[in-house]
């Protein structure tokens, strides 16, 4: 073979190699000469993102964006605020060397917008998600998508503030699920002499984080090891303070995805389901929302009613107060001292200020107040010597923070937050003192007459049950079903119940109640389960705990929650279930983006299931068994939506003929009990029928009971009165669910 035939051979063999080469390397890249239309995309060389066009459901807008790839997951949106509405769209590099996107008139409707690109850029997908645009020669980033944050954040993404001129990186949330123009939340991070975490509606606090103390927030107390060692919140030596997160390996992916409605939820990729997992969102309770009580108050999600005024403080407006409206909140009872010497009054009374301490909460918001590197001791007394110092907190990694106006946004928790130290009158401290006294002495002889009842209890225990422990006892248990043993159910070792949850893992909890938080759990034949677990705070204790066993092991009804066994280790005490995947009815009806999953055919399905539930308790079952707590959260559904009744730690049981009885302990939840139950303790049947009255009237309209506020009504049940006087029902019911065809005889 001679030179030329060769030379031509070699040719032809090399130049498709590169054209080859070409076309595999530039599948995650758009240069100058090569771009790409709507039904084209390109994808980071792992695989996991892809930029491309698409329409979010409910619509026909096309948008450019970029998307997870193993289950389709929007992660961000270059045209958010332009949409296309057709089909003709094209994503190219510029002659001015910037990313666009071009609509079928070559119009540019949306652009990087850098000035003094060069005409010598690409545009490259990275695995991490973050799309950039490269300078060619010298591989410097021009501008990423990174640091213009849609309603997703990534693992490594920052958010950041500008500490000189206030200039945001932050996550913005979509309009609705089927728009992904800029919607009325975002999520920032603030410096406040305290970095923070803050989500906000429009320009007002929607949600807060509490301070950073450089190991975690102090307002998030189940954040855990594995988390703070992938977070990073500080200064980024270039005037910003900034929050991102890393990939921990144990955990696996992990995105914070901001939705319309505010709440900002984790999601965790299960790679062995293909799916993802809610494993946190932050308006849990009502208390996440900001503000709530207004100021001057603390909110507990575990007391009812859930907002009360600070020690020394009393209700601003009490006729809204009692009405469940808070966000007046309160105002300070006894002037401090300060006030009083200012007075001209030469009979001024200069008796020095104290401090009430409110234990494990989240301490005010941080806007008006202020941090030093002092010691509890010195951060007291520098307080007291600032008549502008309102109250103060320390904490070993800040020092000492103290506020100067308004105390907003305090939450108590069971386990975790701070201290914070009020500022009173001294004549407040005496009240409180002559308070404490009054506890002494009242659980000192509390104390005693336990000890005696003790003894006397179990002298007649021994024999027979006496007349004297019957009402008590009945309160829980009653009869025969008294005697059920713990043996009896299925026991479960503690240790497969650790190993079934992943050590409790905070992926795991399906939520929180007054027993303890809730874990799913798969056991070692795939079984997939729900365990309850005391907790050491709780407010319910051994009684509920074997209450619940008592009841609910002897029941057997496609509407109740089924009870598969116990599990009692030392101090550990658990209750397993059937895992129900839809969890509660409450996180449906009273979701605005999930509502509309419960039309109203499903709506009138679930009326009637718990209907049916109720009429096996009073009727069907062996014993009358009145709820006491029936309401949206304790209602739970199976994976075909199915309703089944929940949580009987309160449940009474009724024996032979008895159809009513008197109880001093009113237990359950306010706005859901009956008038002659809350004031009297009158307790029958009608107290659950009651109960679901309140119930229906909330799944029907989709408004919660207990944070209902309208013109001229207390509650939801005096606006559905109104309503029905004035003959006008359909405004009652749910827009969302509303239709003339099936309501119009209504």
């Amino acid at each position: 073979m001679d030179y030329t035939k060769c030379t031509n051979l070699f040719t032809l063999l090399i130049i498709p190699w590169f054209l080859f080469a070409e076309v595999v390397t530039a599948t995650d890249t758009i240069n100058t000469s090569q771009f790409i239309k709507d039904n084209e995309t390109i994808t980071s060389t792992d695989g996991n993102f892809t930029l491309g066009f698409f329409t979010p459901q409910n619509s026909t807008n096309r948008y450019v964006g970029i998307w997870w790839q193993p289950k389709f997951t929007v992660i961000w949106v270059a045209n958010r605020n332009q949409p296309l509405n057709d089909s003709s769209g094209v994503v190219s590099i510029s002659e001015g060397g910037n990313l666009v996107v071009l609509n079928g008139q070559n119009q540019v409707i949306w652009s990087t917008n850098v000035s003094n690109v060069g005409s010598n850029s690409t545009s490259k997908l990275l695995d991490s998600g973050n799309l950039v645009l490269q300078d060619s020669s010298s591989g410097r980033t021009i501008w990423e998508s990174f640091q213009h944050p849609s309603n997703v954040l990534l693992p490594n993404m920052k958010i950041s503030t500008n500490k000189a001129t206030g200039e945001k990186v932050k996550q913005t949330s979509w309009k609705s699920p089927s728009d992904p123009s800029t919607g009325s939340f975002s999520l920032s991070v603030e410096s406040l002499g305290v970095p923070e975490v803050f989500i906000w509606k429009e320009t007002r606090p929607f949600w807060r984080t509490g301070p950073w103390n450089g190991k975690a927030f102090t307002g998030l107390p189940y954040m855990k090891k594995f988390y703070i060692e992938g977070i990073h919140v500080g200064d980024d030596g270039e005037g910003n303070v900034e929050f991102l997160f890393s990939g921990v390996e144990e955990i696996g992916f992990i995105i914070y995805i901001l939705n319309s409605t505010g709440n900002c939820e984790e999601r965790w990729w299960n790679g062995e389901k293909k799916e993802w997992v809610v494993s946190w969102n932050s308006h849990q309770f009502e208390c996440d929302v900001y503000g709530v009580c207004g100021p001057f108050a603390v909110c507990n999600s575990q007391s009812s009613p859930t907002c009360s005024c600070l020690k020394g403080f009393e209700p601003r407006n009490k006729e809204e107060w009692n009405r469940q409206n808070w966000t007046s909140g309160c105002f300070r009872r006894t002037p401090l001292k300060c006030e009083r010497t200012s007075n001209q009054n030469k009979s001024a009374d200069y008796t020095e200020d104290g401090f009430l301490e409110l234990k494990m909460v989240k301490v005010p918001d941080f806007s008006d107040g202020s941090a030093l590197r002092l010691q509890p001791d010195m951060c007291r007394s520098r307080c007291l010597e600032n008549c502008s110092c309102i109250a103060y907190s320390y904490d070993a990694d800040i020092g000492c923070m103290s506020w100067t106006e308004n105390l907003m946004d305090i939450q108590k928790f069971s386990n975790g937050g701070l201290d914070l130290h009020v500022r009173v009158a001294y004549t407040e401290l005496d009240k409180e003192r002559n308070r404490t006294i009054i506890t002494i002495v009242t659980e000192t002889i509390g104390a005693t007459l336990i000890v005696i009842c003790a003894y006397i209890m179990w002298r007649r225990i021994s024999t027979r049950l006496g007349a004297a422990s019957a009402e008590y006892m009945n309160d829980y248990v009653f009869g025969d079903l008294s005697q059920v043993k713990v043996q009896e159910l299925l026991t479960f070792n503690l240790e497969k119940l650790v190993t079934a949850t992943n050590e409790f893992h905070p992926s795991n909890k399906l939520g929180q109640g007054g027993f303890g938080p809730v874990y799913k759990g798969q056991l070692h034949d795939g079984r997939e389960i729900a365990v309850k677990r005391l907790s050491r705070a709780s407010g319910q204790g051994l009684e509920e705990f074997m209450n619940e066993v008592v009841v609910i092991s002897k029941l057997q009804h496609r509407n109740l929650v089924r009870l598969l066994g116990c599990c009692i280790e030392g101090e550990q005490k658990m209750l397993i279930y059937e895992y129900m995947p839809n969890k509660s009815l409450d996180t449906y009806i009273f979701d605005p983006s999930k509502d509309k999953i419960l039309h109203w055919k499903k709506r009138f399905s679930i009326i009637e299931g718990v209907a049916r539930g109720m009429l096996y308790l009073h009727r069907d079952s062996r014993l009358k068994i009145i709820h006491r707590d029936l309401k949206a959260s304790n209602i739970l559904l199976d994976a075909e939506l199915n309703p089944k009744i929940s949580d009987f730690g309160m449940a009474r049981i009724f024996g032979g003929n008895e159809d009513e009885a008197n109880t001093n302990r009113i237990v359950g939840t306010y706005g859901y009990m009956s008038p002659e139950y809350a004031i009297q303790g009158l307790l029958s049947e009608k107290s659950d029928v009651f109960s679901f009255g309140v119930l229906l009237l909330e799944i029907v309209s989709g408004r919660r009971n207990s944070s209902f506020y309208e013109e001229n009504c207390l509650t939801l049940l005096g606006f559905a009165w109104i309503q029905w006087q004035e003959d006008n029902i359909p405004s009652l019911i749910d827009p969302g669910i509303y239709d003339p065809n099936l309501h119009k005889d209504i």
